[in-house]
């Protein structure tokens, strides 16, 4: 069993369990943080089935799933969700997600998320290359995957369809050689 746990100055990243379900539902249930993602606000009941996953996937083996909370160190309050799946269509890669509450919002809490999901990608599972999405209008997104060293690589044309609509998708990559360890 391979169980995710870093930590940064002021940040966990740690496996969910079932009671985390609250803290999540407060950035998957919420209007302006999934105002960029792939998605439409979930119910409650949806977003318990989404952590009973995780919680599921943490223990598959092979393990290909990674859904991780983010909690604050001191307060261990959830502010945060990270996600890292393994892509079967690229040698040692995977996709990276993040999402933080809108009250997290603005102080440096995503650029630590995203530095954590980056050290268990190289260190914990040795791979070669991590890759995100983000919407075209999620400027935020962008400035946090570029402050963490990923370069922005192209479009994804009529990637996501949400309410009704299509939209492209910009990706940021990071390859094991271009990421700096954390001090």
């Amino acid at each position: 069993m391979n169980l995710v746990a870093r930590s940064s100055a002021r940040l966990a990243l740690r496996e969910a369990d079932i009671g985390d379900a609250n803290g999540v539902h407060a950035i998957y249930g919420d209007a302006d943080a999934t105002a960029h993602m792939s998605f439409e606000p979930r119910t409650r009941d949806q977003v318990g089935q989404i952590v009973a996953g995780w919680i599921a996937t943490a223990l598959a083996e092979p393990r290909t799933e990674y859904g991780l909370v983010v909690v604050e160190r001191d307060t261990q309050h959830l502010v945060g969700v990270g996600r890292l799946a393994i892509d079967p269509h690229q040698q040692r890669a995977a996709t990276m997600g993040f999402a933080l509450r809108p009250d997290a919002w603005g102080v440096g809490y995503g650029l630590e998320t995203v530095r954590l999901l980056l050290g268990v990608a190289f260190l914990d599972l040795g791979l070669h290359r991590v890759w995100g999405a983000r919407s075209p209008l999620n400027d935020a997104s962008a400035r946090t995957m570029s402050a963490a060293g990923m370069v922005e690589e192209g479009v994804i044309r009529s990637h996501i369809q949400r309410a009704g609509q299509w939209r492209d998708s910009i990706v940021h990559g990071i390859l094991a050689e271009e990421w700096k360890r954390p001090a």
